[in-house]
C-alpha cells in the first residue's frame, strides 16, 4: 500500500511538474550589474535602463529593437514649420501603476523637472534647449524648443526621459511607479527584482505574467546558472569564452548583436599628468586593441578610434591616429617631462570588459614604464568616486547611451574634457537638420576628439545574449541599454 501510495504521488507530482513546464508564462532574466536604485531619471546607470525601461517606464517616445524612434506615450506630434514647437497628442486610457491617470500634467512635471536648476537627472543636457512646456489639454502638450533641435524625439526616448507623477516621485529610488507593461513588485537587494504583468496596460499586453531579474556579476557562476537553466535568459552575458557550448547545446540560443556601448579608457583630462595631451597620446598609443578585444572578450568587439559606434551611418574610422607603438608611447612621454614613466590609478568597475581588459591594459602601460595600480571598485563606488567625484586617473567603462558624443562638450562630465571648439560645434550639430550636414558635422567632432586624445579609444562592445530555446522575441541589438520584455513569450 505504502508503494502505490507513492507511485501515485510520485505521478501526480510528475503531472503538476509537466503542468508547470506547460503554462511558460513565467521568465527569470540574468543581468551582471544591479541598479544602486530605481530611478533612471536620477542617475546615471545603465543597469537602472536594463531592468526598467519599457517594462515600467515608458517616455513620449521610445527607442524600437533597431534603434528607431517609434511614438511611447505620444500617439503622435506636429512639429511648427520653424522646428521649434513639438506639439506631442498624448496616449487615451493610460494609468500609471498605482491607478492615478497619466496626462499633460504628468509630462510637464517630468520635463520642468529635468530641466529645473536643481535637477539631478544624468543627462539634463537633453533638456536644456527646451525652453517652456505648456500643457494645451488634459491629452495635449507643447513643448517649445529655444532652436530647432533634429534630435528632440531622439533624446525624448531615452530612459533619463520617461514620465514620472508627482505622487509616486518620492518613493520613486525603491518603489518605482510607471506606465509600462510590468509593474514593480518587490526588490530583494543583492539578489532579485520582481515584476508582475500590469492587467490595466494602456497598450498591447505582455505576454509574460512574471519575470525576475538575477544580479550575477561572476563570469563562472553566469554560466552556471544558466546551464543549470537556474536562468532563462542572460542579458549582456559575461563570459564569451563559453558562448561555443551555449551554441553547441539544443537547449540554447546565442544571441550576438551590435550595442552602443563605446568602451573607453577614460583619462581625468584635469587631473595631472592626464592634462597633458602628450601624455594622453603616449596613453593611447600604449593600447593593443586588438590584444584587448582577444584576451577579455574572446574575439568579440570592434576596435574604435573615438567615441561613435562603427555601425551608425557617419562613422569616420580613427583608429590610426591611436595605432598601437609603444615606441612613439615612450617618445612622447620623454618629451612630455617623463622619460621614466609616472604611477596612477585604475578604477575597475565589475563588468568582464573592465576588470579582464584592465589587467591586460595594465600590463601595456607598464611596456612603457606608465605604473597604473589597479583599484577594483562595486558599481555603487563607481558612480560615486569617479562618475559623481572625479577622483580617479584612469578607469574603464562601456558608454551605453545612444549617440552619445554629446557629452564631451559637458566640461563637467566626468573626465573633465573642456574644448570650446568641440564645444560650439554641438551646439552647430544640435541646430541642424540637414542631413548631409549633420553627417559632416558629426566627422568633424569624432576627428576633434581623437586628435585631442580625450580617453583610450578600445572597441564597441558586442551585445551578448544568450537564452533558452524556447524564448521568442527577445532583442539582438542593444541601441539603449535595456532588457525589452514586453513583447517576449515563450513558443508553444
Amino acid at each position: 500500500m505504502f508503494h502505490l501510495r507513492s507511485l501515485l504521488l510520485g505521478v501526480s507530482a510528475a503531472a503538476l511538474l509537466s503542468g508547470a513546464a506547460l503554462a511558460k508564462d513565467d521568465i527569470t532574466v540574468a543581468l551582471q550589474l544591479e541598479p544602486p536604485h530605481l530611478d533612471p531619471t536620477s542617475a546615471a546607470a545603465g543597469a537602472i535602463d536594463s531592468v526598467l525601461y519599457s517594462n515600467v517606464f515608458e517616455g513620449l517616445t521610445r527607442f524600437d529593437s533597431n534603434g528607431g524612434i517609434i511614438s511611447g506615450l505620444a500617439a503622435r506630434w506636429d512639429i511648427s514649420a520653424d522646428g521649434c514647437d513639438y506639439t506631442f497628442h498624448l496616449q487615451s486610457g493610460v494609468t500609471f501603476h498605482d491607478g492615478t491617470t497619466m496626462d499633460a500634467e504628468d509630462v510637464k512635471f517630468s520635463l520642468d523637472r529635468a530641466r529645473a536648476d536643481d535637477s539631478v537627472n544624468a543627462q539634463k543636457g537633453l533638456f536644456e534647449n527646451i525652453d517652456t512646456v505648456t500643457i494645451v489639454d488634459p491629452q495635449t502638450i507643447t513643448v517649445r524648443l529655444k532652436k530647432p533641435d533634429g534630435n528632440f524625439l531622439f533624446n525624448m526616448a531615452w530612459g533619463d526621459a520617461v514620465i514620472v507623477a508627482v505622487e509616486s516621485i518620492g518613493e520613486i529610488k525603491q518603489k518605482p511607479i510607471g506606465t509600462g507593461a510590468f509593474k514593480f513588485d518587490n526588490w530583494t537587494q543583492g539578489d532579485k527584482i520582481e515584476l508582475s504583468r500590469n492587467p490595466d496596460y494602456w497598450g498591447t499586453p505582455a505576454a509574460l505574467d512574471n519575470v525576475t531579474f538575477k544580479f550575477i556579476s561572476d563570469p563562472t557562476a553566469a554560466f552556471a546558472s544558466l546551464m543549470a537553466e537556474d536562468v532563462d535568459y542572460f542579458n549582456g552575458f559575461p563570459a564569451p569564452e563559453n558562448l561555443p557550448q551555449f551554441e553547441a547545446d539544443d537547449r540554447f540560443q546565442v544571441l550576438v548583436g551590435s550595442s552602443e556601448g563605446e568602451t573607453i579608457l577614460s583619462m581625468n583630462n584635469k587631473q595631472a599628468p592626464f592634462d597633458n595631451k602628450l601624455v594622453r597620446a603616449a596613453v593611447a598609443h600604449a593600447i593593443d586593441r586588438q590584444a584587448i578585444i582577444d584576451g577579455a572578450m574572446f574575439g568579440y568587439g570592434t576596435p574604435i578610434g573615438a567615441h561613435f559606434a562603427p555601425h551608425n551611418p557617419a562613422y569616420v574610422d580613427q583608429t590610426g591616429l591611436s595605432n598601437f607603438d609603444p615606441e612613439k608611447s615612450k617618445a612622447l612621454l620623454a618629451e612630455a617631462g617623463f622619460p621614466d614613466g609616472f604611477e596612477t590609478t585604475l578604477d575597475l568597475p565589475p563588468p568582464s570588459y573592465a576588470r579582464r581588459g584592465g589587467e591586460i591594459i595594465a600590463a601595456q602601460l607598464a611596456e612603457v614604464r606608465i605604473t597604473a595600480k589597479i583599484n577594483n571598485v562595486e558599481w555603487a563606488q563607481w558612480l560615486e568616486t569617479v562618475f559623481r567625484g572625479k577622483n580617479f586617473g584612469l578607469s574603464i567603462v562601456s558608454h551605453t547611451e545612444p549617440m552619445d558624443i554629446g557629452i564631451y562638450a559637458n566640461p563637467d562630465y566626468y573626465f573633465q574634457y573642456d574644448n570650446p571648439e568641440f564645444q560650439e560645434l554641438m551646439t552647430t550639430l544640435t541646430a541642424t537638420s540637414d542631413p548631409a550636414t549633420r553627417t559632416k558635422l558629426m566627422g568633424d567632432a569624432q576627428k576633434i576628439i581623437a586628435e585631442d586624445y580625450v580617453n583610450g579609444y578600445l572597441f564597441q562592445l558586442a551585445a551578448l545574449g544568450v537564452a533558452k530555446a524556447g524564448l521568442q522575441g527577445l532583442w539582438v541589438n542593444a541601441p539603449t541599454q535595456a532588457t525589452d520584455l514586453t513583447g517576449v513569450s515563450w513558443s508553444e
